[in-house]
């Protein structure tokens, strides 16, 4: 067919989702008409039929029918000097290759629907002395706070990606949980898989292994617990402690039957990236860590959790 395209998924993209990929490349596609186009097998990934939810990885070949009018979206607004400043803010680490942010919950990685401020968008801030913004190599959830890794140039990004993919970083988070794990240190074995909006527990599901450890607690009401993801399924560490019966404080969408709010605490979700170990990468140990934030500290001391 005339008109039709073969590209290369670069490896800033890896892991990105289909629809986010064709919502920021081509900004007027509706996503009623790119479900048709997926359905009548016109958008392909490597010769195979595709769905909105499914995550390219770099090097992929992605097959893109004609979608000239659908490129068309009023030019972007330059970065206000607020956002440069507040992303600036964030920094927390900087080198030659990299630039490491505490990102703050509720600010997305990426665009989306509904989704017009996000940390994608205000990468140009983040230039420094560099001709060229840094670049995007993993990602966390919205509501998640702490440590996101940007890459400075092409050749780091090639090796953080490739590291994240093949899991050669180690990351641990903080949640704060309603209940306490048993036993109190461990690895949560269950298989994941997504059923509707939500990763769910299935026999037969992905291989998915978070190793936790509970720092605190206040007997069985609520824990301070370290989870250390040895997978990278989507919404893993979340799910993984639903599954055990003690969800995370301010998760809308992993917490049981019912979501419990309390009025005493910030309304978040209480789960915090805060290390990450790049030594594998750098050849010397070389350790980041982020703040919490004060909320969360607030809700620790609240509940009556030590921070160590």
């Amino acid at each position: 067919m005339s008109g039709v395209k073969i590209i290369k998924i670069k490896s800033e993209d890896d892991g990105i989702r289909l629809n986010r990929w064709f919502l920021r490349e081509y900004p007027a596609l509706s996503l009623s008409r790119l479900q048709k186009l997926l359905r009548t097998k016109q958008i392909k990934v490597e010769g195979r039929r595709a769905e909105t939810s499914t995550r390219l990885l770099a090097g992929q070949e992605l097959r893109i029918p004609p979608l000239d009018n659908e490129k068309a979206v009023p030019e972007n607004k330059a970065l206000s000097k607020n956002d440069a400043d507040y992303i600036a803010s964030l920094v927390i680490y900087k080198d030659k290759d990299i630039i490491v942010i505490n990102k703050p919950s509720g600010l997305a990685v990426q665009g989306g629907t509904n989704t017009t401020r996000h940390v994608d968008g205000m990468l140009e801030a983040l230039k420094f002395e560099n001709t060229e913004k840094p670049k995007l190599v993993h990602r966390i959830d919205k509501n998640t706070s702490g440590i996101l890794v940007l890459a400075r140039n092409r050749k780091s990004a090639d090796i953080l990606t490739k590291a994240f993919r093949e899991k050669r970083i180690n990351k641990t988070y903080l949640a704060l949980v309603r209940g306490c794990p048993e036993p109190r240190e461990g690895i949560i074995e269950y298989p994941l898989e997504k059923v509707g909006e939500k990763m769910e527990v299935v026999e037969d599901g992905q291989k998915a292994l978070t190793q936790i450890k509970v720092l605190d607690n206040t007997g069985k009401k609520f824990a301070l617990v370290e989870a250390h993801p040895l997978t990278g399924r989507t919404h893993q560490i979340r799910a993984h402690l639903e599954a055990i019966g003690t969800p995370i404080v301010g998760d809308d969408k992993y917490f049981g039957e019912k979501r419990e709010h309390f009025q005493q605490i910030q309304d978040k979700l209480y789960l915090h990236a805060y290390k990450i170990d790049l030594s594998d990468i750098y050849n010397k140990k070389t350790v980041i860590t982020a703040d919490l934030p004060k909320y969360f500290v607030e809700a620790c001391q609240f509940f009556g959790l030590e921070i160590k």
